[in-house]
């Protein structure tokens, strides 16, 4: 099955579970969730394979067990792929529209430790800033919302690069706002494009911090 788009039925159902995020009606759609969000996923990830890899599909329940929030499902599909570095790319859709980035997610200490040297170290954080720019200036920008509060221990306050020094999840990213083209087979070619600006993160992180080497590798996080 070729790639043709997520079906107008993809925004209306996730509407609808936004509404009314419960078993019933889940189980009074699960039909649609079955064709027009899993099955064209699905085809996604086959157009994708040859050049990024396998994609791993994620579940649409949610883990509820220690969460004060227990609505049952996901109210988005996602899917990743492995860059076998630590590191890869991760597509959104729901009714908001389509999220891709990539890049470590909740990186381990060690992981946390090597991305402060690269960024301390003044010729590497100049390569660093500049390809965050082009990055940025393309759309996808080093995300913010995980970050500690001040610089970590061992670096000054006043730190030319404290923003990056606080940085404890090392991803980058863009959303696309819905539309028409969710529903064509070009969306294709945007997520082909969006993850070729990933790959270069990827690239970076890969040479500069590279896989985690404790156990504890996207737990704990200082």
């Amino acid at each position: 099955m070729s790639f043709s788009g997520f079906p107008p039925d993809l925004v209306e159902f996730y509407v609808g579970l936004e509404a009314d995020n419960s078993r019933a009606y889940w189980q009074a759609h699960k039909t649609v969730y079955e064709t027009a969000v899993r099955a064209p996923l699905e085809a996604l990830a086959a157009e994708l394979e040859d050049e990024f890899g396998a994609a791993h599909i994620y579940r649409p329940y949610r883990d509820i067990r220690f969460s004060a929030d227990k609505r049952p499902y996901k109210e988005n599909a996602a899917m990743s792929v492995s860059d076998n570095a630590g590191g890869g790319y991760y597509l959104s859709v729901s009714a908001d529209g389509l999220f891709l980035g990539g890049g470590y997610w909740r990186p381990s200490r060690d992981q946390l430790q090597r991305w402060r040297e690269a960024v301390d170290d003044a010729h590497t954080a100049d390569k660093l800033e500049r390809l965050l720019d082009r990055l940025g200036k393309a759309g996808y920008p080093l995300q913010t919302e995980e970050a500690l509060k001040t610089v970590p221990r061992g670096f000054p306050r006043d730190h030319p690069r404290a923003d990056l020094l606080r940085r404890t999840s090392l991803t980058v990213g863009r959303h696309h706002e819905p539309g028409q083209w969710m529903h064509e087979p070009a969306l294709l070619d945007r997520v082909r494009e969006g993850w070729r600006q990933v790959r270069r993160w990827g690239e970076w992180l890969t040479e500069h911090v590279g896989p985690a080497r404790e156990e504890d590798a996207g737990g704990k996080r200082g």
